[in-house]
């Protein structure tokens, strides 16, 4: 009994022939390579069973399209990377896409170690503190217009003293009187709030929170003895070195309101004129 052997697809005959097999069918070369045949993505020609099918990320090339797509040497059993969809050998990076550093100026090989800061970019062995001059690596630094400081020189060489404890200021500050203090060094000289961020008064050029200030410093009212304070417009009356709040000048002997009347004093203080002129001398 003779053994048939077919073409899964147009039926002919593969005895004696070439064949490929897919999932366990047998087909001719040139049906199999219609059907699972790769596309180049160079040439955009049919990959057949005869040619080598180079593949990268689901992409498909004959091996000798498989190029730089600078150079154009083959990048078969070479190392090479994708740049917007396009492949590239290593040498063609450097030489044309790779970042350089901003100090020696020499391209930064993918893969090695550098640093990036505001879209620039250094070799490790390049991002030096611009006053001792050793690598900073991955220590916290500070940024300046003149370079970079490792956080020891900047605090010793650069940083600005606080006014109040004399140490470095190395994180946003204050700034009272022309003068740069730590935020938790500006508190109010009675209580200790701090003061950043929030209104304040001066008494001697020394800084009180609000509500201290007007404990201790503000007018009182001649009325109620409390603190004459508030809005710039608060309205308050003076008279004879005395202050009350608008509320509190008063006749002392009706309660009547006196803004905008005649009063008179009496030994109880200041009285509208009909209440003043009932008050009887003292003989």
């Amino acid at each position: 009994m003779t053994d048939v052997l077919d073409c899964e697809s147009c039926g002919k005959s593969l005895l004696g022939s070439q064949y490929a097999a897919t999932e366990d069918k047998p087909y001719c070369l040139p049906c199999h390579d219609s059907l699972f045949a790769s596309t180049c993505e160079e040439c955009q020609k049919s990959i057949g069973c005869g040619s080598k099918d180079m593949v990268y990320e689901d992409r498909h090339w004959h091996e000798q399209c498989f190029n730089c797509s600078f150079c154009h040497g083959s990048l078969a059993g070479k190392p090479f990377l994708e740049q917007d969809g396009k492949l590239v050998c290593s040498q063609c990076y450097c030489s044309e896409l790779a970042a350089r550093c901003k100090v020696c100026g020499k391209p930064i090989p993918p893969g090695s170690q550098r640093m990036e800061y505001e879209g620039q970019v250094w070799h490790n062995e390049c991002f030096l503190c611009q006053k001792c001059k050793r690598p900073i690596g991955t220590q916290s630094f500070f940024p300046r217009e003149d370079g970079n400081y490792c956080s020891s020189c900047y605090e010793s060489h650069v940083a600005m003293r606080c006014a109040h404890c004399k140490e470095p200021i190395t994180e946003a500050g204050v700034r009272y009187r022309n003068e740069p203090w730590h935020r938790d060094c500006f508190i109010c000289q009675n209580c200790h709030k701090t003061l950043s961020g929030e209104k304040f008064a001066t008494q001697e050029n020394l800084p009180y929170c609000i509500e201290c200030h007007t404990q201790l410093f503000a007018k009182r009212c001649h009325g109620c003895s409390k603190p004459i304070a508030g809005p710039a417009n608060t309205k308050y009356v003076t008279f004879e070195d005395k202050e009350w709040h608008s509320d509190c000048f008063c006749c002392s002997l009706c309660g009547r309101s006196l803004l905008g009347q005649g009063f008179l004093p009496v030994p109880q203080g200041l009285a509208c004129p009909e209440c003043g002129n009932n008050v009887k001398a003292p003989s």
